[in-house]
């Protein structure tokens, strides 16, 4: 499942075998987010007699960020205990929740445009992110992945400056462009076990990041149920679970992201979101 740019018009759209069946139609105020009104309203999982059978192209498609203006984006730190220990810092009894904003998504293939007073230390961060696809509050681990729309890959860039020196991590974790995600929904019935996904990152050509979601410290379930909690998590929220082992400031010497530079993004079985690094 995608959210597409079709002949002027942004869609959602389910993929299969190189075509494209049109689900629903984003509508043109500021705040429209066509996924989020679809998992509403039940028509992301409208079958063939109330869709149609007319198919497009996906080469007809322009694939965006799978959402656009969800509720909350919510990321894991210190959730791998290597990463945990290549930072320096003793890994967390339970998990280390902090937000990003909307205005921090980017789609595959887009251009993220870095400030150069954030571009001194600029750090890739390769992400399982999950999307939620049902109200979720204070929901057992047990019952977590019930709530589960399905998968997509994330980046979750931060300026290792302005995250450290601030003293909190709004500034070097929200600026434009700092999450790009996506291009495609996979859906939770089509992945067998979250907990059994490979992570790598390609900083260019590079591999700097290779680990299995096997290695988190808390599972995905556990991420879910401890968050809802404390916060209703609403269809369309976005949850990124923690990078692994590997990130460029932890790296001696350390390997950052610099002007034009690549990030690929690949979990296993769900897709890759690539996204070139320019300083504005």
């Amino acid at each position: 499942m995608a959210r597409a740019r079709l002949y002027g018009r942004v869609v959602l759209v389910r993929i299969s075998q190189g075509h494209a069946t049109v689900l629903a139609t984003e509508s043109d105020h500021p705040a429209a987010d066509v996924l989020r009104e679809a998992l509403h309203t039940g028509a992301w999982c409208a079958d063939r007699d109330e869709v149609g059978d007319a198919k497009v192209p996906v080469d007809d498609l322009e694939l965006l960020a799978p959402v656009a203006n969800p509720s909350k984006i919510l990321c894991v730190g210190l959730n791998y205990r290597d990463h945990a220990d290549e930072s320096g810092v003793q890994a967390p009894a339970k998990p280390l929740l902090f937000a990003k904003f909307p205005n921090t998504l980017r789609a595959d293939g887009a251009v993220v445009e870095v400030p150069s007073d954030l571009s001194g230390e600029l750090d890739y961060e390769g992400e399982l992110a999950v999307v939620i696809g049902r109200r979720a509050s204070n929901v057992d681990a047990d019952e977590a992945l019930d709530h589960v729309l399905g998968y997509v890959p994330a980046n979750d860039l931060s300026a290792r400056d302005a995250q450290f020196s601030d003293g909190q991590w709004f500034r070097g974790k929200s600026a434009n462009g700092f999450c790009p995600v996506g291009p495609v929904v996979v859906l939770a019935q089509d992945v067998e076990d979250p907990q059994a996904l490979r992570i790598t990152t390609r900083l260019n050509d590079q591999v700097v990041q290779d680990c299995s979601t096997a290695e988190m410290i808390f599972s995905v379930a556990e991420i879910i149920s401890y968050a809802s909690r404390y916060m209703t998590l609403e269809p369309g929220d976005l949850i990124l679970t923690g990078t692994p082992p590997g990130v460029g400031f932890a790296r001696k010497p350390p390997l950052l992201i610099r002007d034009g530079d690549v990030v690929t993004v690949t979990v296993e079985g769900i897709g890759s979101v690539a996204n070139r690094v320019l300083v504005a």
